[in-house]
């Protein structure tokens, strides 16, 4: 007798092999992720799409989110809107970037690090410590000892707001001992087309062991001006006093009202 199929057992699809089957649960697995993946981008740029919508033109907020520490939260408008009403962190904690709930406009905090200070790599002349700011650690940086201070901050007026008025200041603390503020510091905005803001500030009065802010002065980015940045200086080395005791936490740069 031969060994023949039967009719019935003819009709009955033939079992794969294993290597096969894992095959194709692989296609399968690798199907579904890549429809995930899709779908994920999709939704990422529709809700980049509504926010290019509700802002306004000249934001750049694309590029100052390339800079952000973490990543960013896409999948909804709303989850987006809560990042960047909290603030992200930039370029390794040395910036941070908010949206203003009210205006919908750019604000920015550049701590010491993202600021030039004239001498700040020497330990006898300022000192490098964290600070635990809210729940945030932050890095600042105190004055020990110098006779040439010399703070500079620059910001890319592409990255702020048009037609939006803002206010900048540097926040720092004056801790005892301390000395040489006897004589005023000088403060100075300039913009990109060389107009200035200049006036003196006298720390001898201020208060000692709590955070306040030093006044830089009040601007506006027109939309002709969104080529080039803007300085905000604190500096006083005529004198040839020695000074110590302030403690840098950045430069604060807000919409106003």
């Amino acid at each position: 007798m031969g060994l023949g199929w039967s009719e019935e057992q003819a009709a009955q699809p033939q079992p794969q092999p294993a290597a096969a089957n894992a095959a194709v649960r692989s296609n399968k697995h690798r199907g579904g992720n890549s429809s995930n993946n899709n779908l994920k981008e999709e939704k990422e740029k529709e809700v980049k799409g509504k926010l290019g919508e509700e802002m306004k033109v000249g934001h750049g907020i694309e590029d100052i989110l390339k800079d952000a520490d973490l990543p960013v939260d896409r999948s909804s408008l709303d989850k987006l809107y809560e990042q960047l009403y909290v603030g992200i962190f930039l370029n390794k904690r040395t910036k941070k970037y908010w949206l203003d709930k009210k205006l919908k406009s750019n604000c920015f905090m550049l701590f010491p690090r993202a600021l030039s200070i004239t001498w700040a790599e020497e330990n006898k002349y300022w000192r490098w410590r964290s600070l635990q700011d809210s729940s945030n650690t932050i890095e600042v940086v105190e004055l020990m000892n110098v006779c040439w201070l010399e703070i500079h901050g620059k910001m890319k007026t592409c990255e702020l707001s048009p037609g939006i008025c803002y206010e900048a200041a540097f926040e720092v603390m004056i801790k005892d001992p301390s000395y040489g503020w006897d004589i005023p510091v000088n403060i100075r905005l300039q913009k990109p087309d060389g107009s200035k803001q200049e006036h003196k500030e006298n720390l001898e009065q201020r208060p000692r062991g709590r955070w306040f802010e030093i006044p830089i002065g009040d601007f506006i980015v027109l939309d002709h001006e969104k080529e080039g940045e803007i300085d905000f200086s604190m500096f006083e080395y005529e004198g040839g006093m020695w000074k110590k005791g302030i403690v840098l936490k950045g430069l604060s740069i807000r919409s106003k009202g």
